[in-house]
C-alpha cells in the first residue's frame, strides 16, 4: 500500500491509519546504547566499586572493575543490533497509485493525493485508493476479500450511493476484471480501511503476566537489597571501623543481591527466541508474545487466507447427469472435460478473477493453451436483472457455421436463460443443493449457436442449452488438518471465524478436523449480551457471516473467560481482532501491512504450521526461562550469605570482595541467559496441557525449591570455609579453597538445573556446546586464579598445596548427589500422580 513512498511519506501515510510508528531496522546508535547501559543498577555499583579501588590506591582492581563495563557494552549491543535486524522484514510495503479525471484530463497520481470528489478511472488490476460510489461500470468486479473475509470478488454496479454496497467501492481493495468511474466520498480515517485503523490505535495493549510478576519480584528484593546493604555498611563500620572499607563492603552486598539478571535473562530469552523463531519463518514483532505462546489456550482462525489459501480451486462438476470430483478428474474414470472447456470459453483470457482463473486453470490440464482459439465477437455483461455473462466466439476459418456462444454465472440465472422446465430444473436443484451444502461457490454454464449475421441486443434472445454446474472452493492449506490435531493435542481450542455462510464454514471444518461443536452466526452474535456470548463461546468452534467488530467482540469474550488468546489472519478485517488478542499471528506473503503492523507474529511462509511450531518454541522458551529464573535464585543465596558472614561475626576474614562477585556474575549471565536458553525442549513438551494462567511464574514453591538449593550449596561452602579455618590456612587459603567450592558447586548447580526430568549424564550427552563451552571456560579461569601468581595477587588468593582442594570438589558432589536424588524423586512422584 505505500509503494513508492520514502520512509516519511510512508510514515505519514500510516499516521491517518492511526499508527505512529515505523518498525526501525536500523541498530542504536553505541552511544545512546551506552547510556542506558549506565542506567542500570549492576553497572553503576561496578563503577562505584572500581572508583573507590581508585581512592583506596588499588588502581590495578579498580582499572579490572571498570574495564567489565566495556565488554558489558560489547555484549549488549552486539544484542541489540541481532534483535533489531529481524525488523527489516517488516519493511517490504506496497501501496496503489490512481488513476483520476482532474479538469477534463486523465492523470495518474499517487494514492494519498486523492482527496473526496475527485473521479476515479478504474482497471482490471487498479488497487483502489479510495471510498466511491460508482457512476459507470463494465463488467466490474471487485476482490473485496482484505475487507469482508470473502474470497469471491463481488460484481458492482452504477448508482447513487443509497442502493448499499453493490454500487460502492471501498480504499485497498482490488479490481479484477472490468472497469468503471467511480466519485470519491472518503480517504484517509473516513474509509472503510481508515476506521479500521483507528479502532486498532484504540486498542490498549496489556503487559504479560510475567511482565507483571517480574516487576513486582524485582522491586520487593530491590527494596530488601538496599535494606540489607546499608546493614552492611553499619554493621562493617561499627565492629571494623573502616568507612570506605564498609562501604566497600555494603557495594559488594548490593551487587550480591539485587536481582540484576531478571531483565537482562528476559530480554536476552525473548531476543534469542525471536531469533529462533525466524529460523522457521516466524517474524517476532513483539517480544513478549514468545513468552505469553507457551500458555495459548485457544487459537482464533480466520479462514480466508489462513485456513484456506485465499484462492479459488475447480473441486466439483455436474454435468447434467453425474457429479464428478476433483480426484476423479482424470480421462481415464471417463470424466469428459468439455463442460470445463465451454467454462474457459465464458471466461475473458488472461483475467484474474479468481473464479475464472481456476476455471482456466483446470482447462489447462486437459488442453493445450491455443488449440481451440476462436476469435472474440462480442460480450453481454451480467447486470442487476441477469447475473450471467456470455461472450460470442467464432471460428475465423468457418464463418458460416455462424456464431457460438458461452455464458456462465449464477445456477438461477442460467436457468432462466436455458428456459428449462420445471422438472428439469428440479434434478439439476438437488444437485446445486448438494453442491452448496458441501460449502462450493457454484456457477451454472451454457451454450447457444446463432447463425444469423447480426447479433441481438440481448443475450436473454439466444436459444442456450444447459451445459452443467461448476463448483468452486477456496482450497485448504495442506498442513492445516496436521496442524489442527497438533493444538488439540496440545490442549489448545482451535476456532474458526469467517464471513462465509454457516455451511461453508461447517464444511471446512469438517475437512480441518475440528471436533463437533456449536457454530454461532453474526446476526445470532449481535442479538446476544456479553453475558450470554462469555457463557455460550466455550462451546463453540465457529463463528460464521461475521463482521470485523464482531471478530473483536469475540477475542475480548474469550480474554473475559480468562483464556490466552492467539488470533491468526490475513486481512484489514482481522486487524483489530489481532492486536486484541494476547498474540496477533499474520500471513507475511499474503497478508496485508494493516494485519502485519496489528500482530505480534508474522509467519513469513505463510505456513499454518509454523503456529504450531511457534506454540512448541513458546513452552521450549518457557520451561528454560522458568529453570534460568530459578538457577538465579538459587545461586544468589551462597553468595549473599559468603557475603553477609563476616558482618555478623567480625573475626571472620572477608571471603568475597566485588572482583569475586564479577567473576561470579561473568558465570551466571552467560549461563543463565545463553546456556539455558539453549538447551532442548523436555520430552513430551506438546503432550501436556497449557500452563494455568492463574498459576504464578514465581509460585511459593518455585521459590523454596530455588532456595533449598541454594541453601545446599551455601552450606557445602561455608563448611569447606570453616573447615580450611580450623585447619590454620591463612586468610589468601582460605578464601581460595572456598571460592572453589563456590565455582565447583555452581559448576554442579547449572547442570541439575537444566532439566527437571534428566539427569545429569543425560543433559552431557545432549551436547549443548554452548554451556560446554562456559563451563569450561569458568573452570579454566579458575585453574589460573588459583596457579597463576599474578591473578593470585588480584584476586587475594594464596596458593595451599591441590589437596587442599579435595574438601571442595568432594563438597561440589555431595550437593550435586542431593539435588539429583531429589530430582528423580519428584520426578516418580510426577509420573505416579499423572
Amino acid at each position: 500500500m505505500f509503494k513508492g513512498l520514502n520512509h516519511t511519506e510512508v510514515k505519514e501515510r500510516l499516521s491517518r491509519f492511526g499508527y505512529n510508528e515505523l518498525p526501525s531496522a536500523r541498530p542504536k546508535n553505541i552511544w545512546r546504547i551506552a547510556l542506558e547501559v549506565f542506567r542500570e543498577p549492576m553497572f553503576l555499583l561496578l563503577i562505584s566499586c572500581g572508583l573507590l579501588y581508585m581512592i583506596l590506591g588499588d588502581y590495578q582492581e579498580g582499572i579490572i572493575m571498570l574495564c567489565t563495563i566495556f565488554i558489558i557494552i560489547f555484549i549488549t549491543f552486539y544484542q541489540y543490533r541481532k534483535t533489531e535486524r529481524a525488523l527489516e522484514a517488516l519493511k517490504k510495503m506496497a501501496s496503489p497509485r490512481a488513476q483520476v479525471i482532474r479538469d477534463g484530463a486523465e492523470s495518474r497520481i499517487p494514492g494519498r493525493e486523492v482527496v473526496p470528489d475527485d473521479i476515479l478511472v478504474l482497471n482490471e488490476g487498479d488497487r483502489i485508493a479510495a471510498d466511491a460510489v460508482l457512476l459507470e461500470t463494465l463488467n466490474l468486479t471487485v476482490d473485496e476479500s482484505l475487507l469482508t473475509g470473502e474470497s469471491v470478488a463481488v460484481s458492482k454496479v452504477p448508482g447513487n450511493g443509497s442502493a448499499g454496497d453493490n454500487n460502492r467501492v471501498f480504499s485497498g481493495t482490488l479490481v479484477v476484471q472490468g472497469s468503471g468511474i467511480a466519485k470519491v466520498t472518503a480517504t484517509g480515517p473516513a474509509t472503510q480501511f481508515g476506521r479500521i485503523g483507528i479502532s486498532i490505535s484504540r486498542i490498549r495493549e496489556e503487559e504479560t503476566k510475567l511482565q507483571q510478576e517480574m516487576k513486582a519480584l524485582i522491586r520487593r528484593l530491590f527494596i530488601a537489597g538496599v535494606f540489607i546493604s546499608l546493614a552492611v555498611v553499619v554493621l562493617f563500620y561499627i565492629t571494623r571501623g573502616n568507612f570506605i572499607q564498609s562501604l566497600l563492603n555494603g557495594l559488594s552486598s548490593a551487587m550480591a543481591i539485587l536481582p540484576e539478571e531478571f531483565p537482562v535473562v528476559l530480554t536476552v530469552f525473548l531476543a534469542l527466541g525471536a531469533w529462533r523463531l525466524s529460523r522457521r519463518n516466524v517474524l517476532t514483532r513483539k517480544s513478549s508474545a514468545i513468552e505469553t505462546l507457551g500458555s495459548a489456550t485457544v487459537l482464533c482462525a480466520d479462514k480466508t487466507g489462513t485456513l484456506t489459501q485465499n484462492k479459488m480451486e475447480v473441486s466439483v462438476l455436474y454435468d447434467g447427469h453425474n457429479m464428478y470430483y476433483a480426484d476423479s478428474f482424470r480421462s481415464e474414470d471417463g470424466f469428459d472435460p468439455l463442460l470445463i472447456r465451454m467454462a474457459n470459453q465464458a471466461s475473458r483470457p488472461n483475467s484474474i478473477d479468481p473464479m475464472e482463473m481456476a476455471i482456466r486453470e483446470l482447462h489447462d490440464r486437459f488442453y493445450e493453451p491455443g488449440t481451440d482459439e476462436l476469435t472474440f465477437i462480442r460480450e453481454y455483461p451480467l447486470s442487476r436483472e441477469m447475473m450471467a455473462m456470455s461472450r460470442v466466439l467464432q471460428d475465423p476459418v468457418t464463418e458460416e457455421n455462424g456464431f457460438s456462444i458461452f455464458a456462465k454465472g449464477a445456477p438461477e440465472s442460467i436457468f432462466i436463460l436455458c428456459r428449462l422446465s420445471d422438472s428439469e430444473k428440479e434434478n439439476h436443484l438437488r444437485a446445486l443443493k448438494a453442491m452448496a451444502d458441501e460449502g462450493y461457490r457454484v456457477i451454472g454454464v451454457a451454450m447457444a449457436e446463432y447463425r444469423k449475421p447480426e447479433l441481438p441486443e440481448e443475450q436473454t434472445d439466444f436459444e442456450f442449452r444447459f451445459r452443467g454446474l461448476v463448483g468452486l472452493a477456496d482450497p485448504i492449506r495442506p498442513e492445516v488438518k496436521e496442524a489442527v490435531n497438533d493444538c488439540r493435542t496440545a490442549g489448545i481450542k482451535v476456532i474458526m471465524i469467517t464471513g462465509d455462510y454457516a455451511a461453508t464454514a461447517a464444511s471446512i471444518a469438517r475437512q480441518i478436523g475440528l471436533p463437533e461443536g456449536e457454530c454461532i452466526t453474526g446476526p445470532e452474535l449481535n442479538r446476544m449480551s456479553e453475558e450470554e456470548l462469555r457463557e455460550r463461546i466455550p462451546r463453540v468452534n465457529i463463528f460464521a457471516r461475521v463482521v470485523p467488530e464482531q471478530k473483536l467482540r469475540i477475542v475480548l469474550a474469550l480474554k473475559a473467560n480468562r483464556e490466552i488468546v492467539a488470533m491468526t489472519g490475513d486481512g484489514v478485517n482481522d486487524a483489530p481482532a489481532l492486536k486484541a488478542a494476547h498474540i496477533g499471528v499474520a500471513m507475511g506473503k499474503k497478508g496485508t501491512d494493516v494485519a502485519r503492523e496489528a500482530s505480534s507474529l508474522v509467519l513469513l511462509d505463510d505456513q499454518f504450521s509454523s503456529i504450531v511450531s511457534a506454540i512448541r518454541s513458546g513452552r521450549r522458551i518457557f520451561d528454560n526461562l522458568q529453570k534460568a529464573m530459578s538457577y538465579i535464585l538459587a545461586i544468589h543465596i551462597p553468595v549473599i550469605g559468603l557475603t553477609l558472614l563476616p558482618a555478623f561475626f567480625p573475626s571472620l576474614p572477608v571471603l568475597l570482595m566485588p572482583l569475586h562477585i564479577v567473576f561470579m556474575e561473568m558465570i551466571i549471565d552467560p549461563v543463565c541467559s545463553v546456556a539455558f536458553e539453549s538447551e532442548q525442549e523436555e520430552k513430551g513438551i506438546m503432550n501436556r496441557p497449557p500452563r494455568d494462567p492463574s498459576v504464578a511464574f514465581f509460585g511459593v514453591r518455585k521459590i523454596l525449591n530455588s532456595f533449598l538449593s541454594g541453601i545446599l550449596l551455601l552450606a557445602m561452602v561455608a563448611g569447606v570455609y570453616f573447615l580450611s579455618l580450623q585447619e590454620g590456612h591463612t586468610e589468601g587459603e582460605v578464601r581460595a579453597i572456598a571460592f572453589s567450592a563456590l565455582i565447583t558447586g555452581n559448576i554442579f548447580l547449572i547442570l541439575t538445573q537444566l532439566s527437571k526430568t534428566r539427569n545429569v549424564s543425560a543433559v552431557l550427552a545432549e551436547k549443548n556446546y554452548i554451556l560446554i563451552f562456559i563451563l569450561l571456560s569458568a573452570f579454566i579461569m579458575l585453574l589460573l586464579t588459583l596457579f597463576v601468581p599474578a591473578l593470585r595477587q588480584v584476586f587475594s588468593f594464596a596458593f595451599p598445596g591441590t589437596r587442599h582442594f579435595i574438601p571442595s570438589l568432594a563438597g561440589s558432589l555431595l550437593v550435586l548427589t542431593l539435588l539429583e536424588t531429589i530430582k528423580i524423586s519428584r520426578s516418580k512422584k510426577r509420573a505416579a500422580t499423572g
